[in-house]
């Protein structure tokens, strides 16, 4: 197994290229209670890190990925839009950890305008509406288990950009509702 290439794909996934944000807390939907909805909008098992990102320098629009939830073997395809509100310059930086259960896998700095290579952009990100589109060839043997990823990205002032999490589970067994699609 390439584990660079799984872990590539699961940082996207957790964070479409660590480029958007939703907007501001005060728009998030409640859950249950009090407990703020922190899902991603579109079609993707990402969720924020916190209810508070009214400072964050980008805002999430909408996240879609095919297949969702991502299938060891298959390409994964990201479609990612949003908008940039502060020039990102050289220096950003993406802290990134990969968990397979309890065990941490990764845990690391990323150069972010190096990895934003990846999906054809160069820093600086430019302020303005920005669509992302990436297809990445997930390795077909993934370990069974379910495997948590967290990016938290920051700008080369350390001004907070984004953090999003995912939790994907690869090789699980399906159950009669999963298989009926219900």
């Amino acid at each position: 197994m390439r584990l660079s290439a799984l872990t590539f794909a699961l940082a996207a996934t957790a964070s479409a290229r660590n480029v958007f944000r939703h907007e501001g807390s005060s728009s998030a939907l409640i859950k249950r209670g009090d407990e703020p909805d922190l899902s991603v909008p579109g079609d993707n098992p990402l969720s924020f890190c916190d209810a508070n990102r009214e400072d964050d320098l980008i805002v999430i629009e909408e996240v879609n990925l095919s297949p969702n939830p991502p299938e060891a073997g298959a390409t994964l395809d990201i479609i990612a839009t949003g908008t940039v509100n502060e020039r990102i310059l050289e220096g950003a930086y993406v802290l990134i950890e990969v968990k397979y259960g309890y065990i941490r896998l990764v845990s690391t700095t990323a150069d972010l305008c190096k990895e934003i290579k990846n999906v054809d952009l160069e820093c600086p990100i430019e302020k303005g509406q920005l669509k992302i589109t990436k297809s990445v060839d997930l390795p077909s043997q993934i370990p069974p288990g379910k495997y948590t990823v967290r990016a938290d990205v920051y700008s080369a002032d350390d001004d907070h950009i984004t953090c999003l999490t995912a939790s994907v589970v690869f090789g699980g067994k399906k159950s009669l509702s999963d298989i009926l699609d219900l």
